[in-house]
């Protein structure tokens, strides 16, 4: 696709810091929307039980069913960036975005706001693989770790405006409106004005998205050379894009494009770690807080308002500390991280499950807690989990394994999101967060034995990392 008329033709034909984040941070709204789109339901859970007398599983279905619809997304969205390009599957996630907001807002049924909830999550799962691929691909190894933590600092940005947005809503809801319509959006129906606000961000990600280049090494995959270069080049200068070009052709190019390739030996181990990363990261219960988040606090004595309140708390911490990541993860690394992050949050489960079982449930300390949680998930777990997947893949199957990647993580959502409600009324608060930390903990263990640290590496060099250790290990037995 031509980019005469993008951001790049605002930009001088040298290497410009500038043009990188600029076009990061536009790939970095799909984080956003996916984001928002989370969050938001969180303030609607009740409202929409209340209206439509919804049972424990038909919430559970209203939470969940946009999770399916990330399953689904995200099973078509590899084969369609491999096959079209990045840019155009993430202009059709906006597209989905978009059209789940309005549909959602002006739904005359459950039946009817269920489906757009589904096309919603279609448009979260692209959204979810394709803008972390983005760019993962487009930034330089140095800032790589950096630009990828973009995308869910963008995400936590977006959980934070839904929790302030609702907070709003719920506090502000007035009668004054003349018309019959607006009055049943934003007074006797509220939750349709949470949804529906979604469509200001997916219309400006939309637009935005017209403003940016394919992914260099797509059109490299696609034999587009010329463009890549002149992509590269006012990434990262002129000496750089030809390395980047030059490590690019040096790879085996008999290598198959099909997924089956990920299933080799050689690759065997990258493949683990791309399924069990992500769906570890979600079923450490992170998306019960968010989801729940609400009901969760009022079990801890908070009221409706408050526990509304609590939750922007929560986004507030959930931003500050993804920033932790974003600042050090190309200095730390990507194991470090892990380890601390997820130590302290299977820590911080276990001290709720604890808090709730006896009955501390007066005072600030659940919250207290919660928020050491979120904040341990917000450097590690969040945007490390990205970072790695976005880097352990072959080039020639990244798009493909990236969805295999991230349909991991939404089947682990979506068992947290249906299961949540049942565990809460079947197991109690406190049952479930030792389920949560329980189910975290293998994380650690997957990061000693078999994530490798990729800090300052690029794409090709870790390609070519699995190659020799599987040599060594053939040789060795």
């Amino acid at each position: 696709m031509e980019t005469t008329t993008t951001i790049a033709s605002h930009t001088a034909a040298k290497k410009s810091s500038t043009y990188l984040y600029l076009v990061c941070l536009v790939a970095a709204l799909g984080g956003f929307l996916f984001g928002f789109d989370t969050a938001v339901i969180s303030g609607t859970v009740g409202l929409v039980k209340s209206d439509f007398a919804l049972n424990a599983v038909s919430e559970g279905w209203f939470v969940s069913c946009a999770l399916l619809g990330c399953i689904i997304g995200v099973s078509f969205s590899g084969k369609l960036s491999d096959m079209y390009g990045r840019k155009i599957v993430l202009i059709l996630s906006a597209v989905l975005f978009l059209a789940s907001a309005i549909g959602c807002m002006f739904s005359g049924s459950f039946t009817i706001l269920i489906i757009f909830r589904l096309i919603g999550g279609l448009g979260i799962g692209v959204a979810s693989m394709v803008s972390p691929l983005y760019i993962s691909e487009f930034s330089p190894s140095r800032y790589r770790g950096m630009m990828v933590s973009l995308y869910q600092l963008a995400l936590t940005v977006g959980i934070v405006l839904a929790y302030f947005s609702n907070a709003y809503l719920a506090n502000h809801v007035t009668d004054s409106y003349a018309s019959e319509g607006m009055h049943t959006i934003f007074s006797a129906e509220v939750w349709r004005a949470m949804l529906g606000l979604g469509a200001l961000p997916a219309a400006i990600f939309l637009v935005s998205l017209f403003m940016v280049p394919e992914s260099p090494r797509w059109l490299l995959l696609k034999g587009e050379e010329a463009k890549a270069r002149e992509i590269l080049v006012k990434i990262d200068g002129p000496a750089a894009a030809i390395n980047e070009i030059k490590a690019f052709k040096e790879q085996d190019d008999s290598e198959s494009t099909s997924i089956k390739e990920l299933f080799k030996p050689v690759y065997r181990t990258a493949l683990w770690i791309g399924l069990l990363l992500p769906f570890l990261s979600q079923v450490c219960g992170i998306n019960a807080v968010i989801y729940y988040g609400p009901r969760i606090l009022e079990q801890a004595g908070f009221t409706l308002n408050n526990a509304l309140g609590g939750q922007v708390t929560i986004g507030l911490v959930n931003v500050v500390f993804t920033f932790v990541a974003i600042f050090t993860v190309d200095k730390w690394g990507r194991k470090p991280l892990l380890y601390v992050g997820v130590g302290g949050a299977v820590l911080s489960l276990i001290i709720i499950g604890a808090l709730f079982s006896l009955g501390v449930t007066s005072g600030p300390w659940i919250l207290i807690f919660i928020l050491a949680f979120i904040s341990c998930f917000a450097f590690s777990f969040g945007p490390v989990c990205w970072v790695v997947v976005g880097e352990i893949f072959p080039n020639a199957v990244r798009g493909k394994a990236m969805a295999l990647a991230t349909l991991s993580l939404w089947i682990g959502n979506f068992l947290v999101g249906q299961l949540t409600p049942l565990m809460l009324e079947g197991l109690g608060s406190a049952w479930t967060f030792w389920l949560f930390a329980l189910c975290c903990s293998p994380a650690l263990w997957l990061t000693y034995k078999l994530i490798p640290e990729t800090k300052g590496h690029s794409l090709e060099d870790i390609e070519n990392y699995w190659k020799e250790s599987y040599k060594r290990s053939s040789t060795h037995k």
